[in-house]
């Protein structure tokens, strides 16, 4: 297991401490309607701002992503992950660079235990040099579908940002800018989600995570389920580890739930609130079939500096965030 206080992150060392059961808490997700954006954006930053400086997690409806662009994006995530594990294997996530697959590679600092799943992670501006795109005869279609169904989450994800650098007192388009997808040094990630199914498992499979406690480490995540597909918690409150209480997040085709990262709370010297959530087993009853899940991690470009307008903590780049976040989650083995 991970020990308390051996990252470099404070982030980091308060989720060693998490790893348990804890209490479960029926809690309303806050649900922000997006329609008519540019009329309403004073409000609708208001809801944004309330959610976000309070639990951190909240859901979006009327967001502008087409229902058929994540219903195709999820068919050719389930694509991909029935390939046979060596065509899989050709597209290897690499040390560092958050592109590729992996198995059951990502160790929690909360648990010390791997994840059950496999994830597919698309970093754009990496996909052409490290050769991690399924070729047309593997896969036909599937990279039109994910550039596609990238672009549109950048473009949510810059929308919500952009309210969010208001309160903040800084240029409307700060986030945007530091998010350029034209950039070489681009880092926002799609990342598709396997979880593994849990028919005929055996009871001490059971003893697992899908996925242990955390935080992200970006600055927004948009997080896209499937209507029945449950098992996803989250926990208000991380500066108290002791007093957490987790509420599940109930999925829903089309509708978006989202959460501050690391990353953004640390830019906003902590205003905006990191959420901890988890996804747990099946319990007995529920549906214990394989869990898809797609994320769209808004990660700001490696050069762009992560600086609060209070300054309260030292100036760090968002390449070298990212790096000590991705080294404590994939460099360390289950021990």
């Amino acid at each position: 297991m991970a020990h308390a206080n051996s990252y470099g992150l404070q982030e980091l060392n308060k989720e060693t401490n998490i790893g348990g059961l804890g209490l479960e808490l029926e809690r309303a997700v806050p649900r922000i309607d997006l329609t008519d954006f540019s009329a309403r954006k004073d409000e609708i930053a208001d809801a944004l701002w309330e959610a976000a400086t309070g639990s951190g997690f909240f859901q979006l409806v009327n967001h502008g992503v087409p229902l058929h662009l994540i219903n195709e994006a999820f068919g050719m995530s389930e694509r991909f992950f029935a390939l046979p594990q060596d065509v899989k294997g050709q597209y290897p996530m690499q040390r560092g660079t958050n592109s590729g697959w992996e198995y059951k590679a990502q160790v929690r600092p909360s648990t010390g235990t791997a994840d059950q799943k496999e994830s597919y992670q698309i970093t754009v501006s990496r996909m052409e040099e490290l050769g991690l795109w399924p070729t047309p005869e593997e896969l036909a279609g599937f990279k039109a579908s994910m550039l596609a169904f990238e672009r549109a989450n950048w473009h949510l994800a810059t929308k919500v940002l952009a309210c969010f650098a208001e309160k903040l007192g800084m240029e409307t388009d700060f986030f945007t800018v530091t998010h350029d997808p034209m950039k070489p040094t681009y880092q926002s990630t799609v990342r598709l989600i396997h979880y593994l199914a849990m028919k005929d498992a055996k009871q001490e499979d059971f003893k697992y995570w899908r996925a242990g406690a955390h935080s992200d480490y970006n600055c927004l995540t948009l997080l896209h389920q499937r209507t029945g597909q449950g098992g996803l918690q989250v926990a208000p409150g991380k500066d108290n580890v002791d007093d957490l209480a987790w509420t599940e997040v109930v999925p829903e085709d089309g509708i978006i739930t989202c959460n501050i990262g690391d990353m953004l709370m640390r830019w906003s010297d902590d205003v905006l609130k990191s959420t901890l959530h988890r996804v747990r087993m099946p319990k007995p009853g529920e549906y214990d079939g394989p869990r898809y899940s797609i994320a769209f991690f808004a990660q700001a470009n490696k050069d762009a500096m992560i600086v609060g307008p209070q300054g309260k903590y030292e100036p760090m780049s968002a390449g070298d965030y990212m790096q000590m976040r991705l080294s404590a989650n994939f460099d360390r083995k289950e021990s």
